[in-house]
């Protein structure tokens, strides 16, 4: 399945791009589903999917009821516990949505999507509507993130001693976790690595959407940063809104000669792995689906672009037993690099973002001696530690 993860800075239309995508590869003879937690006019706004036109269908995540089935579940599920303490049972009319709720919907519903839960799924293609570019990034990590953090609070080793919990419990004073907890812990693990799995798959990509000016430019910029770090590709740049290049309004003239330079300078940037696409400004607010049909030919999704880039490191020898690691992070800037070595991981903060690397077995065995930026390319230095390697005769 052909996948198109669209974000941007806010309020550029991204989620008019998004629905234009999807047409347009509909109208291209795939079937495709788009996901949006924003309004589309003229699309329906159920949590199921429903048909928009041929071959298009569109699905509403709805955080707030997930967030209530969520939370309800768990409510039953430490049923035994809540009722030893004496707790009081909250009913799903009085939850109300938690700040983060709703990337944690989004990523539901790309689970059911990836695990192919609606019955009479079978999309070719889907486009995702995701939030603006860091809100977007931090969700595209989540999963990892997610999966890290349950394997460090419930480790598997763990569930092997389950018949000793009880001996345990009495030995140590306290209860030791259900048995329930670590199944819950596992059928997430299980969930969050569909989502993942979707995410780093080689035919999925990211749509940045923007609309031409110097304070895109500069998101967009940013936004490159992080994707490396991340090991995500960018299909396309969409400018949106754009205006025509000739008019006799020199006012309209200005503005359509100041979006021409910031397209320029994307083209530059991005170039060549990246294409940068127009939509023209229609002169109001898209409202029906023949609106975006008027905007789809430029939206097209292009299957020739390679998608996610896997792990996006490498190793080289440095010299004298040295072992360069290689992260190329496009626009970094050295005075935003930090680096910290725990462990069997290397901590990575790029700006903004944020990556957690498990080191491969080699490197575990090094001591990290220097690291520098050179030509958009971080290079950390690792050597070897004579009291963890073998000794040769």
């Amino acid at each position: 399945m052909r996948t198109v993860l669209v974000t941007g800075p806010g309020g550029a239309g991204r989620t008019t791009v998004a629905a234009a995508t999807a047409l347009a590869s509909a109208r291209g003879g795939r079937r495709t589903l788009l996901v949006s937690s924003d309004a589309v006019p003229a699309f329906p706004a159920g949590p199921e999917p429903a048909e928009v036109a041929e071959r298009l269908f569109r699905v509403r995540v709805d955080s707030a009821a997930h967030f209530r089935g969520e939370l309800l579940e768990l409510q039953d599920r430490a049923s035994g516990v809540l009722d030893l303490l004496g707790a009081n049972r909250l009913d799903g009319e009085e939850l109300t949505e938690l700040p983060g709720s709703s990337q944690l919907a989004v990523l539901h519903t790309l689970r059911r999507v990836a695990e192919g839960d609606w019955a009479g799924s079978g999309y070719e293609v889907l486009v995702v509507d995701l939030p603006p570019l860091t809100e977007a990034l931090a969700l595209l990590a989540l999963p990892g993130q997610l999966r890290r953090y349950l394997r460090r609070l419930l480790p598997r080793e763990r569930q092997a001693a389950r018949a000793l919990r009880p001996v345990l419990a009495q030995l140590a004073g306290v209860p030791m976790p259900a048995q329930w907890l670590y199944e819950a812990a596992a059928r997430k693990d299980a969930e969050l690595a569909a989502v993942e799995a979707l995410i780093e798959d080689n035919a999925t990509t990211v749509r940045l959407v923007a609309e031409p000016g110097p304070a895109a430019g500069e998101a967009l910029s940013v936004a490159r940063t992080g994707l490396a770090l991340h090991g995500l590709r960018v299909d396309s740049v969409v400018a949106s809104r754009v205006l025509p290049r000739h008019s006799a309004d020199p006012w309209f003239a200005d503005l359509a000669a100041r979006q021409e330079k910031s397209l320029d300078g994307w083209r530059q940037e991005w170039a060549p792995g990246t294409s940068v696409r127009e939509t023209a400004h229609l002169g109001r607010e898209p409202r029906t689906v023949e609106d975006l049909a008027l905007l789809a030919e430029a939206c097209a999704p292009d299957d020739r672009t390679p998608g996610h880039a896997g792990d996006p490191w490498w190793t080289e020898d440095a010299g004298d037993g040295v072992i360069a690691w290689c992260l190329p992070l496009p626009g970094a800037v050295k005075e935003d690099l930090r680096l910290v070595r725990r462990g069997d991981e290397l901590l990575l903060t790029a700006g903004p973002f944020h990556r957690i690397v498990r080191l491969e077995s080699a490197l575990r065995r090094c001591t990290v001696t220097g690291a520098a930026l050179t030509e958009g390319v971080l290079r950390v230095r690792f050597t070897p530690d004579p009291a963890l390697w073998p000794r040769t005769q």
